[in-house]
């Protein structure tokens, strides 16, 4: 389990947060999704480091950690949360989960921030599962009807739900999604050996009041519901998890779980952060002068450089809008980001 800052000159607040990166290893064992993690590997595979505020900045007051693995067929996490209050309400499929506490995670396996997946859960096993082709910046429908056929997940809990008498230890929910999910054709061979993931998890937690012994949403002195708390593994830097492009990274070791590896974030991510530096920059000028910038000295960004080295780059604008292609200095391969925040490489 590593972490590799990345570093682009002239960056945004946000954009110094450097993404963690984590190893799920290989196994071999049969995992019984009952929430009980009693197989070795579990007890084999490492934990991430505590989860932090989405923004970067605060200590949450209850712990959280992931542990993953994965097999020839599924994706596994073991997720364990401090929490003295354990409740839930929410029991219907494909209603809005956090209104109650709940466990997120949100994969994008291609890595360029279109068609990823978020999948929300909470103490009483509800499921809703959404794919998202943009994200919400973009103002993109949501498929919400969308199922993730095969998904499987259990939550053993450390006291009582639903129970303000007593104080309890935590809750634990165990997930195996299969591959076949995120599969983008019948035929597509998506195991990810030896590849890497977009990856992050999200626990959102509320404070509560109690009416008639009953848990619910606590609400200020005007009636509106307080703001909900938003811990993560790989922080953001604004409250906002739809930003796919500050998500941690995943790494499929062919390794079995116990024996050693290393995973080091590629370089030429550090060109994908510059062009998304670009692309809020493009969002920005346009908002303040109706137009895209033609150049990028309008948009303060003339010279940029990546670890010292002069970046190639272009921008070009067309009727619908613009591509921004920056050459790495790493590999020499072309990557294109568009209006969108779609990204693009080309290794020819």
């Amino acid at each position: 389990m590593l972490s590799n800052a990345i570093n682009v000159y002239g960056q945004s607040n946000e954009s110094k947060i450097s993404p963690k990166s984590y190893v799920a290893h290989y196994t071999k064992e049969s995992i019984d999704i009952d929430g009980s993690a009693l197989e070795s590997s579990w007890s084999k595979a490492k934990p991430t480091e505590l989860f932090i505020d989405i923004e970067g900045r605060k200590i949450p007051k209850y712990k959280t950690t992931v542990k993953m693995l994965w097999d020839d067929e599924y994706f596994y996490f073991l997720a364990e949360m401090e929490e003295p209050h354990v409740w839930g309400n929410l029991k219907q499929r494909d209603t809005i989960i956090f209104y109650d506490n709940d466990f997120e995670i949100f994969i994008d396996p291609d890595n360029d921030t279109h068609n990823y997946y978020e999948f929300e859960v909470n103490v009483l096993n509800t499921l809703w599962d959404l794919f998202i082709t943009k994200p919400y910046r973009e103002g993109t429908p949501v498929l919400n009807d969308w199922d993730a056929n095969g998904f499987k997940s259990s939550v053993k809990v450390n006291g009582t739900i639903n129970n303000p008498n007593d104080t309890d230890k935590g809750w634990i929910i165990e997930i195996a999604i299969p591959f076949k999910v995120f599969k983008t054709s019948y035929y597509h061979k998506n195991i990810p050996k030896d590849k890497f993931w977009r990856v992050n998890f999200s626990r959102v937690n509320w404070d509560f009041e109690l009416q008639n012994n009953k848990y619910s949403r606590k609400r200020d002195d005007n009636g509106k519901f307080k703001p909900e708390y938003n811990w993560v593994w790989s922080p953001i830097g604004v409250i906002n998890m739809h930003q796919p492009e500050n998500w941690g990274y995943v790494y499929f070791s062919s390794k079995e779980v116990g024996e050693n590896d290393d995973f080091k974030i590629p370089e030429d991510e550090k060109v994908k952060r510059l062009l998304y530096q670009l692309y809020r920059k493009q969002k920005e000028y346009y908002k303040k002068n109706n137009r895209w910038a033609l150049t990028f000295k309008e948009l303060g960004s003339d010279d940029l450089l990546i670890d010292g080295n002069k970046v190639v780059k272009t921008i070009e604008n067309h009727q619908t809008g613009w591509n921004i292609a920056v050459v790495s200095p790493y590999t020499k391969h072309l990557f294109v980001i568009k209006e969108d925040g779609k990204i693009i490489q080309k290794e020819d």
